[in-house]
């Protein structure tokens, strides 16, 4: 082994990462905090580096463009040799690393780790939560199926609905007004680089401050937290009550890590891999997406609001949560740690993590808000084709057969996603339904290629209908006054 022992001096002598590797492992902690309590940062840790190991194998055979990104998907799960194992594993991983980190965010609140002076600590711990959760939403529009098709278009709509920026936003995030492929390349780039970058660097100041500020105390009743007095009482116990974190604390740390990803790796093999479904086709709007486990309280919260709440808890709670979060540490920065003296606390995780679980339930039954299986396969009204030219007809045949009224309702009949077209023409112009029908817009898909320009020319005829006698379609005022300008001079005398 004298070989071995060379190379290792040879390194050293240049890199000296032996002290520092050392200070890390034997720096003392609190001899209470080495318990299985405090196993879940490690967890969370180990789960994105196996994100990554995956992530990185499953990125070259993947294809993020929309011709062929089903497919290679399904190529991994068919095709190529323990694929589909490889698919499970990053799919199940992500789903026990949102589950561990919000574990973990729980813990540290239940003991009041984010008082002084682990402010930073616990903000850091907010903006990785988040990126966490951003990371499992990315890869679930990477799957690029019905799910994933209308999953996004639901984040789109969500996103459009904030002031000033919601637009930008969601141009910026599709790669244009509509879902195609150069969607597929920001939403790979996200998940695979800037994400995972992000984490990286997240995790390596939240590891520093751990190691620079020491691993939170056990919280006992009346140890107060007093800014001029607990850096020194925190370092008195440690020098009187303190342990190595290796091998005292890490073993735990990495029997706990082992026990997750074997349970990760139990998952794939007996549930598989996430997907995908369906090939992603804006036509068969029957998908009912629903988003992965650790978003379905917000389906359920949003199927159960009346419609008008939607935007406003869709635009001020996110808001409302994620400000809260980042100013307690601030708000209650001293004080007790022990959850037995702070019962606001534990009335407010109890509560939270209740309400998760009830909305949770009863998303797995919950139809999404507006319904989705609303289509009506009665006729257009007779009333709207009367004295109707051919073409209008022929609209009203394109309306029918792609299943528009799933989302539309006419006449009091059909879906409730999008408006009423009854009086649709007073609302919009021509343009403004050309623009709708092939880009999409709101909660309502792009039908550019689904649709050929005569059944367009037909769809828009029809539309243009829809409004009541007595009031005159919506005409573009500019276009007007040229119309009327041009008329005036044709009617104008010769000099």
């Amino acid at each position: 082994m004298r070989w071995v022992k060379t190379a290792y001096n040879w390194l050293e002598l240049r890199l000296q990462l032996e002290a520092p590797i050392k200070e890390a492992a034997l720096h003392p902690v609190p001899r209470r905090t080495a318990s299985w309590w405090y196993v879940f940062g490690s967890a969370a840790f180990t789960l994105l580096l196996l994100q990554i190991v995956t992530g990185i194998l499953l990125a070259i055979v993947y294809a993020p463009t929309a011709g062929e990104a089903w497919n290679s998907l399904n190529v991994l799960n068919h095709q190529l040799e323990l694929g589909w194992f490889l698919r499970a594993m990053h799919g199940w991983g992500s789903s026990f690393m949102v589950a561990v980190v919000i574990v973990h965010m729980m813990q540290v609140f239940l003991f009041g780790a984010y008082k002084f002076p682990r402010e930073l600590t616990w903000i850091l711990g907010v903006f990785l939560l988040l990126m966490t959760l951003a990371m499992a939403f990315t890869g679930q529009v990477l799957r690029f199926d019905q799910d994933a098709y209308w999953g996004l278009g639901i984040g789109a709509s969500i996103t459009s609905r904030i002031p000033i920026v919601g637009g930008p936003m969601v141009h910026m995030l599709l790669g244009g007004p509509i879902i195609a492929g150069a969607t597929l390349s920001r939403f790979f780039a996200l998940h695979v680089f800037v994400i995972p970058g992000a984490m990286l660097l997240f995790v390596a100041l939240h590891v520093w401050m751990v190691l620079k500020l020491g691993v939170n105390e056990w919280p006992m009743p009346g140890r107060i937290v007093r800014r001029s007095t607990y850096l020194a009482e925190y370092n008195k116990m440690t020098h009187e009550d303190g342990v190595p974190f290796v091998p005292v604390a890490f073993w735990k740390d990495a029997v706990f890590s082992g026990a997750i990803l074997a349970a990760v790796a139990v998952c794939a093999v007996v549930f598989g891999p996430f997907g995908p479904g369906g090939q992603p086709d804006p036509t068969i709007i029957q998908a009912v997406p629903r988003p992965d486990f650790f978003f379905l309280w917000i389906y359920a919260a949003l199927a159960y609001l009346p419609p008008s709440m939607e935007t406003p808890f869709i635009l001020i709670a996110p808001i409302i949560g994620i400000s809260v979060l980042l100013a307690l540490p601030f708000y209650a920065s001293e004080g007790e740690k022990s959850w037995h003296r702070r019962p606001v606390a534990v009335l407010m995780l109890t509560t939270i993590a209740v309400s998760w679980g009830v909305l949770t339930h009863l998303a797995s039954f919950t139809p999404w808000s507006p319904h989705m299986d609303a289509w009506s396969g009665d006729p257009v009204p007779v009333r709207y084709l009367q004295h109707a030219t051919p073409l209008v007809r022929q609209g009203a045949v394109v309306f029918q057969e792609k299943q528009c009224r799933n989302c539309h309702a006419l006449d009091g009949s059909g879906g409730q996603r999008g408006p009423a077209l009854d009086a649709v023409a007073t609302r919009m112009t021509t343009d403004q339904l050309i623009r709708q029908v092939l880009q999409g817009g709101g909660n309502m898909p792009a039908y550019g290629k689904n649709l050929s320009p005569a059944e367009v020319n037909a769809l828009v005829s029809f539309l243009e209908t829809l409004h009541p006698a007595n009031q005159q379609p919506a005409a573009d005022a500019s276009r007007r006054e040229v119309e009327s300008a041009q008329s005036s001079l044709g009617s104008a005398p010769a000099k």
